[in-house]
């Protein structure tokens, strides 16, 4: 029977929460397959191919099992390359972050010494290349005679790079007594004879069928960003891209419920969707996107699920997935009936390795993209434009405003009248006010406080309708926003923040009589009469959601 659900896996009640926190809604399927036979203790090797999850698949069930040992380390994870050290060791590091274990990733080109002085200091985990730890544990700093756990992951690319013989080496040291998991794409005939000499003869062999791409008639792209920038980078691609619906995934709850606020703050038609939502809600919602009533759907891959639409013309991954199959399933999503369908990519420098992964395993071309300039946004806006235009000509419903029109000929070039409506509508159809090339996210805002949250009814909407009611402030100087449960932060360019605390403090918002500041760590803090008072300072420091 198919796992849908963290819950039944076995795992300790300290690292569901931590995978909650990092928004995951159900496992991957070998994580459902394998977490259960790592949870009873015994041996196993994971064949599945690169980007299905196997991370979490063998460290939910390291973390949930060990303890926390001073000055031993329990369990030894070896990875081929330095960049995959870092990637598992972070992702461990999120992992365990509701106990008390240490993480220590450790590989070659780093300072030897450092990574000695934290072994010495106390580790629990570590995540290395055979090199490197081959080279401590002749030190003497690395000990391995005691481990509980061995993980070897990608024992295909260790081959292919020349380590096997180094992991024998290592294998050779460690404890008869510990718990081995072997995860690899492939199964070529040295890695059976590495299974057959250092893992349990009951060790269980789980294979995951291989995920390949069937959708040939989606382009893919990627934009490389910063993280920083992200959401205007996406707001960039939407105003510069003709579409008609659009679906874009983010990973977790969170930010489907943070990337749909703030979208509708920039004026999109958007609707969010994943598993919190009710089931009636999201009939609603889905009903509207097939109907074109929205535009735009932020979704989980859960969520996601029962989305049947035919006309999605682009499929955004905001955040890339966590395993390769979800990739292949949005962008599934365009592409149909015969028509062609585009996916784009939002990735991080960090990222980069994970696209040209998913190349090298479907077999495909994901392309490289620039962040549309400011002239890139207008042509594709004017294009617009200039195709309603001309279906309003062929209607001929225009000519009742004729007598009108041709009133302000005798005061103005009607060209330019023309130009004028065209700008008009231009500004309504952009999220920013775009004025240069350099993403916007760039300038310098201030981190406003206010003391309206959820609690009250507040959301991003109202908010800006609040502030724009009681100052001149155009949406496009508001930057991210955060509605919390009691109190709530926005951004907005540093010029403006100081007029609007003077014009909005004090004023009601939802029934509530609105307090503000501006938050530590944005700018000179300023003395108010108006600031709240608590026994508890307010938490200025929150990380921002972007």
């Amino acid at each position: 029977m198919e796992q849908n659900s963290f819950d039944g896996l076995g795992l300790a009640p300290e690292v569901l929460k931590a995978i909650q926190d990092m928004g995951f809604e159900e496992p991957s399927q070998i994580q459902a397959a394998i977490i259960p036979t790592l949870m009873s203790g015994s041996d196993a090797i994971g064949q599945a191919q690169t980007g299905t999850g196997k991370t979490l698949a063998f460290g939910a069930p390291m973390i949930s099992i060990l303890r926390k040992s001073k000055r031993k380390v329990s369990g030894l994870v070896l990875a081929p390359t330095r960049e995959l050290a870092v990637q598992v060791s972070d992702e461990l590091t999120r992992l365990s972050s509701k106990t008390n274990l240490r993480i220590l990733p450790v590989f070659g080109g780093a300072p030897i010494d450092r990574q000695m002085r934290a072994l010495k200091e106390g580790v629990d985990i570590v995540v290395g290349t055979p090199g490197r730890v081959i080279d401590l544990i002749n030190r003497k700093k690395l000990m391995v005679e005691d481990i509980e756990f061995f993980v070897l992951d990608e024992a295909d690319e260790m081959l292919n790079m020349g380590f096997i013989e180094d992991v024998e080496e290592i294998l050779s040291h460690a404890s008869d007594n510990r718990q081995t998991m072997l995860f690899s794409a492939t199964m070529p005939p040295a890695i059976k004879n590495l299974t057959k000499r250092f893992l349990k003869p009951d060790a269980e062999h789980i294979t995951i069928k291989k995920v390949s791409l069937t959708v040939d008639t989606v382009e893919q792209y990627y934009f490389e960003i910063k993280h920083k920038d992200r959401f205007e980078s996406l707001c960039r691609i939407l105003d510069a891209t003709s579409h008609s619906t659009v679906l874009i995934f983010c990973n977790t709850k969170r930010n489907v419920d943070t990337l749909t606020d703030h979208l509708k703050s920039r004026g999109y038609d958007v609707e969010g969707m994943h598993g919190d939502i009710n089931q009636a809600q999201r009939m609603r919602t889905l009903a509207k996107f097939k109907e074109g009533t929205i535009e735009f759907l932020v979704a989980t891959d859960v969520a996601a699920r029962g989305i049947d639409v035919e006309n999605i013309s682009h499929v955004i991954n905001y955040d890339l997935p966590q395993d390769l199959e979800a990739y292949v399933h949005r962008i599934g999503r365009t592409g149909r009936a015969g028509r062609t369908g585009t996916a784009f990519s939002l990735v991080t420098p960090r990222e980069y390795m994970d696209i040209k992964q998913i190349e090298k395993m479907t077999h495909s071309k994901i392309r490289r993209k620039e962040i549309p300039t400011v002239e890139d946004i207008f042509e594709t806006k004017y294009a617009d434009i200039l195709t309603d235009v001309r279906e309003e000509l062929e209607k001929e419903d225009y000519k009742r405003f004729l007598p009108h029109v041709t009133a302000l000929d005798e005061d103005y070039n009607l060209a330019e009248v023309a130009a004028a409506l065209m700008m008009m509508r231009y500004r309504d159809e952009v999220s920013f006010d775009y004025t240069q090339n350099k993403l916007e996210q760039a300038q310098r805002n201030a981190r406003v406080f206010i003391t309206v949250g959820k609690m009250d009814g507040l959301n991003p909407l109202k908010l800006l309708k609040f502030l724009q009611s009681n100052t001149k402030v155009d949406s496009r100087d508001i930057g991210d926003i955060e509605i919390l449960e009691k109190f709530s932060f926005f951004e907005i360019k540093e010029d403006l923040a100081a007029p609007v605390i003077e014009a909005c403090s004090g004023k009601k918002l939802l029934g509530r009589k609105a307090a503000m500041d501006i938050a530590e760590g944005s700018g000179k803090r300023k003395s108010r009469s108006s600031r709240p008072q608590s026994d508890k300072p307010h938490p200025f420091k929150r990380k921002k959601v972007y």
